[in-house]
């Protein structure tokens, strides 16, 4: 006989408390979502319902207990499929922002250096570089002037097709390559 005693493969107190505050986590995601992701997610009604009621809940006490209870509700539910439809909403909105942050600084590029404009014409051939130049020296009138940002707008929905152009060219040239 052994004096060790038998583990058994159950997880520790510590592991299923990290594993209650993840669903809870996820709980609390659930709730930022807007109505249309959230009706989109298939859960239980009383989820769905604990959801909406934590939504509505402004004190921060009975917010508290209300997740809590929504955790409580996790456990019953399979996290994984509402796992991976936050995340793939989570990376558009990321790629989203990332695609928004290099048009505004195309934007930003073309209106600090002169030389930026020969660049940015070089990567995007389809650019008119005579509507770019006028967009460029009408936006600084306007900073000038002060008056609203109008061409500074269409500077940045210009920059923005022609990326986006740009990118869907480039996508369907791969995909040439790779059939």
């Amino acid at each position: 006989m052994e004096d060790t005693p038998e583990f058994d493969d159950a997880p520790s107190k510590s592991q299923r408390k990290r594993d209650m505050d993840a669903l809870q986590d996820i709980g609390e995601e659930l709730t930022q979502l807007n109505e249309q992701q959230l009706a989109s997610v298939d859960l239980p009604e009383n989820l769905r319902d604990a959801v909406l009621a934590a939504r509505a809940m402004k004190r921060n006490e009975a917010r508290r207990r209300q997740m809590q209870y929504v955790g409580k509700l996790m456990r019953q539910v399979d996290p994984a499929p509402i796992r991976a439809k936050i995340d793939g909403w989570l990376s558009v909105s990321a790629e989203h922002t990332a695609r928004l942050h290099r048009i505004e600084r195309w934007r930003e590029r073309l209106l600090a250096d002169p030389a930026a404009l020969a660049e940015f014409i070089a990567a995007h051939p389809a650019a008119d570089s005579q509507q770019l130049r006028t967009l460029i020296r009408n936006t600084e009138q306007e900073r000038e002037r002060g008056k609203p940002p109008k061409n500074f707008r269409a500077l940045f929905q210009m920059i923005r097709d022609l990326t986006t152009a740009q990118n869907s060219v480039d996508a369907s040239e791969a995909r040439k390559y790779e059939a």
